[in-house]
This record gives C-alpha cells, structure tokens and sequence, in this order.
C-alpha cells in the first residue's frame, strides 16, 4: 500500500491510495463516500487487493480541501455534503478519469459507495478505460436514470434507505432493465460499511459476493 499523486486533464494534482499487486491485469477504482478516503475505504481497498486486484482510491475532496478524512456523526455527514457540493461534477469525473488512467492497460472496474455509487454510474456512462461499473447505493443515481451505459453495470440498494426510496430504484430499473439491480430488505443507507449503524453482515457479504462475480466476469 501506499499512495500516489495524480494529475486531472485540467492540471490539479490529487493523492490517490494505491495497493495491491502491481503486476495484476485486472484493476479497480474504488470510490469514497462523503467522508474522504479514511479507514473504511482503505480497508475496503485492501480487501479487493486480497482478491487480487490492483486498487486505487482517489481523493476527491482534494480539490476543495486536502487529507479529508472523517467519520460519520452528524456533523461529519453536514461537512461531507458541504465539500461534495463545493466540487463541479464535470471536475470530479477528470478525476475519475485520470485515476483509470494510471491503472494502465488492465482490465479495469469500477466501484463506489454513497457519492461514489452515483459516481460510479456517471463513469460509466461517460468515461473511457472502463469494463465494468458497481454502484452501492448511490442516492444520485435515479436523477440520471436516462443515462446510457457504455460497459456492464451492477447496483445494490438496501430497502430499508430512506435516502433512496423505492420509487427512486423503481424508476432506475424502469430507464436500465439491462443494469443487474439487487435490492436487501433489511439493510438501510451505508449498509456495507462497519462503521456505521446500518452495517448490516449478511447484506454486506451477499453484495460483496455479487460485486466480485460481477467483476470477475467481466474483468477477464
């Protein structure tokens, strides 16, 4: 593990952190909640490294702010909202662009959670280098619903959201009957993360199972 510095079509300099075999031909970009790359995420990094993968997960908020990392109490959620809304989403995706760039000539994946789930799907959509998009809950997803898809896309949503409602899902499925779209009746917002209250084990296991598959199938 350790981390990088990457440069935007437009110049900015952004830190990204990077693990996992640096000779593997499959790679991942995994993307951040409001919260800045910080312990999950890094660990989240770390467990698709396991699965052999090259990750790397960019900073997002560094061009509002650097070394963003935060927890999840209230506070935190108003300050992550804040410095997402801060950054242009055209801005944003230079980023994400950039960061598939320097994965190189693997094959490359795609996977975000909260802001990066809705990321996820604007990449996947719009970008270049990509082979396959998965999107965890991303609450932004359903206003873009009309989009259209350049690679595979996969998207998991608790039932119990109350950020997502399932008129939102509903409506996604109704635009993408291609995207493969998994709902979990007991989990809420945040669902795959430990840290927070809506971690929910059995939800976050039969999605991570899925999200491998998914990539595994698609990343030969």
């Amino acid at each position: 593990m350790s981390t990088q510095r990457i440069t935007s079509a437009d110049q900015h300099e952004f830190q990204a952190y990077v693990t996992g075999d640096e000779h593997s031909p499959r790679g991942l970009v995994v993307l951040q909640e409001i919260f800045g790359v910080n312990d999950h995420i890094r660990a989240t990094c770390e467990r698709f490294a396991q699965q052999g993968y090259r990750v790397i997960s960019p900073a997002l908020f560094d061009r509002r702010e650097r070394g963003v990392e935060m927890g999840y109490t209230a506070r935190d959620v108003q300050r992550g909202l804040a410095l997402r809304g801060a950054i242009p989403l055209e801005k944003t995706l230079l980023d994400l662009q950039a960061a598939i760039d320097a994965l190189g000539q693997r094959h490359v994946g795609i996977v975000g959670y909260c802001w990066g789930g809705s990321l996820s799907w604007q990449a996947a959509c719009k970008l270049e280098g990509l082979q396959a998009a998965c999107c965890w809950y991303g609450a932004q997803i359903a206003q873009a619903a009309d989009l259209k898809p350049r690679v595979p896309v996969q998207m998991h949503f608790g039932v119990q959201d109350h950020s997502i409602p399932p008129s939102a899902v509903q409506a996604i499925r109704a635009a993408q009957p291609q995207a493969d779209i998994y709902e979990y009746d007991e989990a809420g917002h945040g669902f795959g993360c430990q840290q927070r209250a809506d971690f929910h084990a059995p939800s976050y296991e039969l999605a991570q199972q899925r999200t491998l598959e998914f990539f595994a199938r698609h990343l030969r």
